[in-house]
């Protein structure tokens, strides 16, 4: 490993370049909303608040203004957007979603792009990794999330073994986007992946890459644990990611990958890094849907940011609803139908008058109502 490599790496780290006149233009058309800045920075006081741990441990929320959507209302989100934003150096919200309800949510609180993970696999079907999770179950959940969604820009994650060589890869991403109605899928590695990176793409499917910690071979990687601590390693996840942006993704993410090395890597792209576990300096940040909203009960992540513990406040509402059917205060006379009184009497009527259903007597013959 060269040692110009790594001078060369540690000089560029401040080396990002102002956004041009043109990038920042692109975006004004795009946010053309009163109100909307386009300073590429940290949000000044809201986003101090946010930082600001709560005493519970969850993470302060701020008063937000409104959402600004990143297309028009009622238009599609595109890539072109996307890159927009990107090019206006102003951060891409990414969540993972999995099904109706949370599309709905993700999208009405104005993500920039969903993500259908195969974080499916841990968050919603309880595997132990997302190892198990197939084909069939990524395209059931990313339909669902189309609609949901209908005018998001989705991603989705070809899950493991889908796409061991190019022809598996054409036909598992063409699935995805004529079956389950997503805009682009992704893929995790670095160069082992670029003949099926560049099928994809010369297929005409937009792909989104992923490197560092690659949660489907993490047993190969030695567990989740942080990847490119070293000169060596950072320079081959950069050389990675470089070689999957020349095969044609539109953006990768960075997963678990020390904060200066993942804005290292960014500088040296053309294209959007989504960080995870990978600090402020990348493009932009992905969260999983259930870590954000305290739904998952068996651990979490250090990277992960808990907004509200929305499982609790499920449960002890659960919770209540069993205790009100024990005590019969539920259903009450506003949740119950009713009967006129006269129809009901000729009902009550007829009971006396007709032997009930499958009742008989011990000879076989039926017995009247009493």
């Amino acid at each position: 490993m060269s040692r110009v490599c790594v001078l060369a790496a540690r000089a560029r780290l401040c080396a990002v370049a102002l956004p041009t006149r043109p990038a920042l233009g692109a975006l004004r058309r795009v946010y053309s909303q009163s109100g909307s800045g386009l300073g590429g920075g940290d949000g000044g006081g809201e986003a101090a608040t946010a930082r600001k741990a709560r005493t519970d441990g969850e993470t302060a929320l701020p008063t937000a203004p409104p959402p600004r959507p990143i297309a028009p209302a009622g238009t599609k989100v595109t890539v072109r957007l996307l890159l927009a934003k990107y090019k206006a150096r102003l951060p891409i919200s990414v969540v993972t979603a999995y099904d109706y309800p949370t599309a709905q949510l993700c999208e009405r609180a104005g993500a920039d792009l969903l993500l259908v993970g195969d974080s499916v696999g841990m968050v919603v079907l309880g595997y132990d990794s997302t190892t198990p999770v197939t084909m069939e179950e990524m395209v059931h959940h990313t339909k669902a999330v189309r609609r949901g969604a209908p005018l998001a820009y989705m991603v989705a994650d070809l899950p493991f073994g889908a796409y061991l060589g190019c022809a598996d890869a054409l036909q598992n991403g063409a699935r995805l986007l004529k079956e389950g109605g997503a805009d682009a899928v992704k893929l995790e590695g670095g160069r082992r992946v670029l003949p099926q990176v560049q099928a994809l793409t010369d297929a005409g499917m937009a792909v989104m890459g992923h490197v560092g910690l690659t949660p489907q071979t993490h047993a190969a990687l030695g567990g989740y644990t942080v990847q490119g601590k070293s000169a060596a390693a950072a320079c081959e996840l950069l050389a990675d990611a470089r070689a999957l942006q020349a095969a044609g993704c539109f953006a990768i993410v960075l997963e678990m990958v020390p904060h200066k090395l993942a804005t290292l890597v960014t500088a040296q792209l053309r294209i959007p890094t989504i960080g995870i576990g990978a600090g402020v300096g990348t493009s932009g940040q992905v969260q999983v849907f259930h870590d954000l909203l305290g739904l998952y009960d068996k651990f979490q992540p250090k990277f992960s940011a808990r907004y509200a513990s929305v499982g609790a406040i499920a449960e002890r509402a659960l919770a209540e609803y069993v205790a009100d059917v024990a005590a019969r205060r539920f259903p009450g006379p506003q949740h119950s139908f009713a009967m006129p009184e006269d129809e009901l009497h000729a009902f009550e009527q007829s009971l006396e008058s007709e032997p009930a259903e499958g009742d008989t007597d011990c000879d076989g013959e039926r017995s009247r109502a009493s």
